[in-house]
């Protein structure tokens, strides 16, 4: 049984608080993007995991490195820590991952308009053939 590594990172972008849960579990990393709004509490971030988490669209998995704990020196895992500590924002996985579900969206919302837009063009021109067949009958 492989163990499953979370890491969320809250941070400003204008103008809201966001926060980007990522997680990793094999050589996989998955994220989602979580909007605070205003500046929030360490209890109202505990408090939005615990009720959302079942809500998060996480993106699609995709390749990572090895974690964090792979390294066995604790002066290494130390400096590993203090490195990720140091970092401002998602990482380049967690980047990646929130790009690609972005891109699935849009695709998503590009087909479904595609849809909707031949259906509306079938029925404009099935109500233009009606027309034209009531116009012939002499009405």
């Amino acid at each position: 049984m492989e163990p499953i590594y979370a890491r969320l990172t809250v941070y400003f972008e204008d103008p809201f608080w966001v926060g980007v849960m990522e997680r990793r579990q094999g050589g996989l990393t998955e994220a989602c993007k979580i909007v605070f709004g205003g500046e929030p509490k360490d209890y109202q971030v505990y408090e939005t995991l615990l009720r959302q988490y079942d809500r998060l669209a996480f993106s699609p998995p995709t390749e990572s490195g090895s974690p964090l704990l792979a390294v066995r020196s604790f002066k290494r895992r130390q400096r590993a820590i203090r490195r990720q500590l140091a970092d401002s924002g998602p990482g380049t996985k967690a980047q990646q991952a929130l790009a690609l579900q972005r891109r699935q969206g849009k695709e998503a919302r590009k087909k479904q308009a595609r849809e909707e837009n031949q259906l509306q063009a079938r029925q404009d021109f099935q109500h233009r053939q009606q027309k034209r067949r009531e116009k012939r009958r002499g009405h």
